[in-house]
């Protein structure tokens, strides 16, 4: 058996297998439980392995790394248009396997145990955000059908509360008012577990050197940098700025034809949650920059005048986030006058 070729279709505890030869021609096709697989393939001659990116291949990527194979993660959407009819766990490892060998694909690295570990942090806090404001908006309908009315925003609601708990315990229900309660410690019990997280984030970003020059780029903190860092490395999966600027779909979505070309609104493709903390940190960038001294400044006041504003914000997005790649990728830190310097300067 000559296997040049392997692809894996992932299970949570069962793996399908196809390899093929230098041929392209079928010659393996096994059914492997995880320690089956990791016996079989560390006893394997080494080979081209391809597997679909998604939860539980890096672990399995880094693992089949150290027994000396190449392996390669491919996004599920460009496996897809590989898959002959009939669909199965078989069909979609060969699908792999052919897309694996494809010049032109586009691979995910591997991530470490540590990119792993501060994109959980990322996720947990996303998840307790939402959560929040859950909770908040539960409170506020309930002030409301109560008549107990509050202006919007979430830091007035907090700091108004013990007055507006004050009225309640004088209009409500007991009942009413002990969940009342019960939702505003819900509610300081999640602020703790966000803050608690923001801090292990910041701990992170002020130990990482990425990290540390990442924060050099206007509208790009602890937050975004930590992300950066935790989604892509150190930038290599990308040629140029541009590339990363489409993966995170602020570019715009292209529709051409016949020699043609129509471009859209931007493609709102790839990684929503980094896309976000880019928009996030242009509108802060343009609402604080200084424009008589800084060198974005006039381009910033002219788009503005020409453009809506959310337009302009996402067109400063895209110029942060090539930015930020060029200053991971090539090792050096941002300045304000718009050049980099190599970061050990």
């Amino acid at each position: 058996m000559n296997v040049k070729v392997l692809g894996i279709d992932l299970g949570k505890t069962v793996f399908h297998l196809i390899g093929m030869d230098e041929h392209g021609k079928i010659v393996l096709k096994k059914r492997y439980s995880r320690s089956q697989l990791f016996k079989f393939l560390a006893n394997t001659p080494v080979c081209l392995i391809g597997m679909e990116a998604s939860c539980g291949c890096h672990h399995v990527g880094r693992t089949l790394s150290s027994f000396g194979h190449d392996v390669r993660l491919i996004p599920a959407q460009f496996v897809k248009p590989f898959v002959k009819s009939q669909k199965n766990d078989y069909r979609d490892a060969e699908a792999i396997a052919e897309a694996v060998q494809r010049p032109t694909m586009r691979f995910v690295p591997i991530k470490s145990e540590e990119q792993l570990d501060v994109q959980a942090v990322h996720r947990v806090r996303e998840r307790l955000l939402a959560q929040r404001t859950s909770l908040v908006n539960q409170l506020r309908a309930f002030f409301l059908e109560r008549g107990l009315m509050v202006r919007t925003g979430r830091a007035y609601l907090w700091r108004a509360l013990p007055e507006v708990l004050a009225r309640a315990e004088e209009t409500v229900s007991p009942r009413m008012f002990r969940l009342m309660q019960s939702i505003v410690q819900q509610w300081r019990n999640l602020e703790m577990q966000i803050v608690e997280l923001e801090e292990e984030i910041a701990r992170v970003a002020q130990a990482d050197p990425a990290c540390q020059r990442l924060q050099t780029v206007p509208g790009v903190g602890p937050l975004a940098a930590t992300a950066i860092v935790a989604a892509v490395g150190n930038g290599g999966a990308f040629r140029k700025g541009r590339e990363f600027s489409a993966w995170l779909g602020l570019v715009p979505h292209q529709c051409s034809t016949g020699g043609q070309t129509k471009l859209l609104g931007i493609s709102k493709r790839g990684n929503e949650y980094l896309r976000r903390l880019f928009i996030h940190g242009a509108r802060s960038v343009c609402l604080h920059v200084n424009r008589e001294r800084h060198a974005w400044g006039g381009w910033i006041t002219e788009l503005k005048d020409r453009k809506p504003s959310n337009v302009a914000t996402v067109a400063m997005a895209n110029k942060l986030a090539r930015i930020a790649w060029s200053v991971l990728y090539r090792n050096e830190v941002y300045r304000s006058h718009g050049s980099v310097v190599p970061a050990t300067a």
